[in-house]
């Protein structure tokens, strides 16, 4: 294998190497979530529309306030209903979300008032202005919502309908093939003899995929030859925009995809990562689309997929982000120094003999370790040549960020 890139260099590259989608699609809202924004969302009109009660009261005149002094209930007005101009000397019974009646300058909650014969009494001591939600005062028409490029969530969802929009512009959802090759695999579901695993690769990266906001188009096993390879990657091509192949990244005489890529005339960008667990993952573009071979072990399959085909994916789906914060957190273990690769520590964040977050590592780190990938929060990244002891920091690549 060529010499391998640095870590930092190649995930630059994957978020580089192929451009952000430049067409977009109008949708309905209920359909929105999940997907990325192709237009800014800018507010429609203020926020509150108008001057609204902020809890249930009395809008009252100020300058009619006096020690004692009762003051006529004119109307009760619920959310939902116009009140009348506040009269001189009166008072109007209110509800949160009422409209602020016109000449009113103040609220009183309920809890300052005593009702009686058709008139209210409030206690001392109440400011003008009290209890008033003003027009504009959360945003004004015209201001910036939600930017481009954001990806949608239930609450985008919820602030775009306030504004009374039912439907809006986002990019095309990435469609994306999924390959695993290996004699040795078999399916969940079947009988699987002493020399096979179970293939747990094609059913977690169509997990991740989705729930980054992909949609696997297709999913295909093919045998170790390179033309049921090259068959296959050539129609998870036809039908995707990405293609993830898992297993037979390496080097070795059952190592297909390289040369079944090679006959499909395929470019190779990237071959090889200063990274442990993942180094033998590549990037290339076939027809115009990237393809990414995988490492076969899952652990390695998922820390490749989580610093590397995710910052991808969020590029070509139109995130404006495509890469998370990966902030420094303490470590709670020594990891050892390796002077030739960056490594990732699967971690749980636990909290520290101080109350502050800590990462632990977890007792299962072996690339082809499944156990540890269920019960890790996330990656510890400790750099080439590194010697770091327990309580030093380290960057935390958390799951809830990165694989989302």
């Amino acid at each position: 294998m060529p010499h391998a890139l640095a870590f930092a260099d190649a995930q630059q590259r994957f978020v580089s190497a192929f451009p952000a989608p430049a067409l977009s699609m109008r949708i309905a809202l209920a359909h929105a979530r999940g997907r990325v924004l192709a237009v800014p969302l800018r507010a429609a009109f203020d926020q509150p529309p108008a001057d609204q009660s902020a809890m249930d009261g009395y809008a009252v005149r100020h300058a009619d306030l006096g020690a004692g002094r009762p003051l006529r209930i004119q109307q009760r007005c619920y959310a939902g209903e116009v009140p009348l101009p506040l009269g001189e000397g009166c008072a109007t019974r209110l509800f949160t979300g009422s409209l602020l009646p016109a000449a009113a300058d103040t609220v009183i909650m309920q809890e300052q008032a005593r009702e009686a014969d058709g008139h209210v009494v409030f206690d001392a001591g109440v400011r003008p202005g009290l209890h008033i939600r003003r027009q504009g005062e959360e945003f004004r028409a015209g201001q910036l919502l939600i930017a481009a490029g954001t990806c949608l969530g239930p609450l985008h969802v919820g602030l775009a309908a306030a504004q009374g929009i039912d439907a809006l512009n986002v990019f095309p959802a990435l469609r994306v093939g999924i390959l695993t090759s290996g004699d040795e695999l078999v399916p969940p579901g079947r009988i699987r003899m002493r020399h096979q695993i179970y293939d747990s690769n094609a059913p977690m990266l169509a997990g991740l995929v989705e729930n980054m906001g992909g949609v696997v188009t297709q999913a295909l096993h093919a045998p170790d030859t390179e033309q049921a390879i090259r068959q296959a990657l050539s129609e998870l091509r036809a039908r995707s925009d990405l293609v993830l192949s898992v297993g037979g990244a390496s080097v070795g005489e059952k190592d297909r995809v390289r040369p079944a890529l090679a006959s499909l005339g395929a470019q190779v960008l990237l071959s090889g990562v200063a990274m442990k667990p993942g180094k033998p993952v590549s990037l290339a573009r076939l027809d115009g689309a990237p393809v990414v071979v995988l490492p076969g072990n899952p652990g390695a399959a998922l820390a490749v997929f989580a610093l590397l085909v995710g910052p991808l994916m969020r590029r070509l789906q139109g995130r404006a982000e495509p890469l998370p914060a990966a902030l420094p957190l303490p470590l709670g273990f020594a990891p050892g120094v390796d002077a030739a690769r960056e490594r990732f520590f699967r971690v749980r964040c636990a909290t520290g003999p101080d109350g502050r977050p800590c990462l632990e590592r977890l007792p299962e780190q072996g690339a082809g370790a499944v156990l540890g990938l269920a019960r890790a929060d996330g990656l510890a990244r400790i750099a080439a040549g590194a010697s770091l002891a327990p309580g030093d920091s380290a960057p935390y690549h958390d799951f809830a960020h990165w694989l989302a």
